[in-house]
């Protein structure tokens, strides 16, 4: 089992199938699909947080289908650097994944990759293309920008895995 920052556990990254990143809130979980080869993610869809055993089935079904081999999880640092509460909620949150193996499998795979300002960027973009505020709001509400946030959390780990040579 490898689960931790990224930097340290990315020689362990499982040989074959795909990533999926999670952008992890407290009322959705946007997800993001990489392409067999590893290049560039691609984004999925958005969970609608209910209960942590229900999501986890939901998550599951969705890993199952895709054949998931890991998963990169948002972790959203300080603009300092420094963990805060809500680093502390995404470790809670992959601990307790950790226990469904229908989710994880037998060799769990979970890495923390520093999210600053994936959202934020995300939705500067959604505004930029969209005219009118109203229609952002329908965007955010749509899941667009979670599953946007997570394609650019899994994408910023494929390129620095591809930097580092994996």
């Amino acid at each position: 089992m490898a689960t931790g920052l990224l930097k340290d556990i990315a020689p362990d990254v499982p040989k074959k199938g795909a990533l999926m990143g999670l952008d992890i809130g407290r009322k959705t979980i946007g997800l993001a699909l990489c392409d067999p080869g590893r290049s560039f993610a691609t984004p999925l869809q958005t969970i609608k947080r209910t209960r942590f055993t229900a999501d986890m089935r939901v998550l599951a079904g969705i890993a199952q289908e895709f054949e998931v081999s890991g998963f990169v999880a948002g972790y959203p640092l300080g603009m300092d650097g420094r963990a805060g509460p809500r680093c502390q909620s995404v470790r809670d949150f992959v601990a307790e994944m950790l226990r469904f193996e229908d989710v994880v499998g037998t060799q769990p795979w979970v890495a923390l990759w520093d999210e600053r300002l994936s959202t934020v960027s995300v939705e500067e973009f959604v505004d930029n293309m969209v005219e009118k505020r109203k229609n952002r709001v329908n965007a955010k509400s749509s899941g667009l920008i979670d599953k946007l946030a997570a394609q650019i959390i899994l994408q910023g780990a494929l390129d620095y895995m591809q930097r580092i040579g994996l």
